[in-house]
C-alpha cells in the first residue's frame, strides 16, 4: 500500500487511508470536530527550534539542504514510530502523511522526508534497524 502526502485541509479521498497529522503544532483555532486526520504524531515534526529556523522565526532563514539534514537528524530518535508505520504499510494499511496547510511546496516540506524514510524501512525489512542520512 502507498503512503501519500498531503496538506491537512486537502479534501479527503478513500485512497487517503489512515490520514495522520505529522506536524509539532496542531492548526490554530480548529475545533476538535473539525478536525481532518485520524491521528497526530507530533513528534514526526520537526523539533520546535528547527521549526522556527526553517521559517526565520527570531533568526534567520535556514537553507532546504540544512533544515534536511537537520530533521533526518532529529529522526534518529524516533525510528520506532517510522518502523511502525512502515509495518502498518506494508501489512498493507493506506496512510497519508499530513502537513500544515502554509507548507505548498511538498517537494520542501518535512512529509516529503518522512515519507521517504518510511518507504526506506518497507525496501529493507522493517524490523532491521537502518540509519537516516
Amino acid at each position: 500500500m502507498p503512503v501519500h502526502t498531503k496538506q491537512w485541509d486537502d479534501p479527503k479521498e478513500s485512497s487517503d487511508g489512515t490520514r495522520i497529522l505529522v506536524c509539532r503544532y496542531r492548526p490554530r483555532g480548529l475545533r476538535k470536530e473539525d478536525e481532518t486526520w485520524d491521528e497526530w504524531l507530533p513528534d514526526l515534526g520537526p523539533s520546535v527550534e528547527l521549526h522556527a529556523a526553517a521559517y526565520g522565526k527570531k533568526r534567520e532563514q535556514i537553507p532546504w539542504n540544512s533544515y534536511r539534514i537537520a530533521y533526518l537528524r532529529e529522526m534518529r530518535s524516533q525510528t520506532a514510530a517510522i518502523d511502525a508505520l512502515a509495518v502498518r504499510v506494508a501489512s498493507g494499511e493506506a496512510i497519508t502523511l499530513l502537513c500544515s496547510s502554509a507548507c505548498v511546496r511538498e517537494s520542501r516540506c518535512h512529509r516529503s522526508l518522512l515519507k521517504e524514510l518510511i518507504e526506506k524501512r518497507l525496501v529493507a525489512a522493517p524490523e532491521t534497524p537502518q540509519e537516516f542520512s
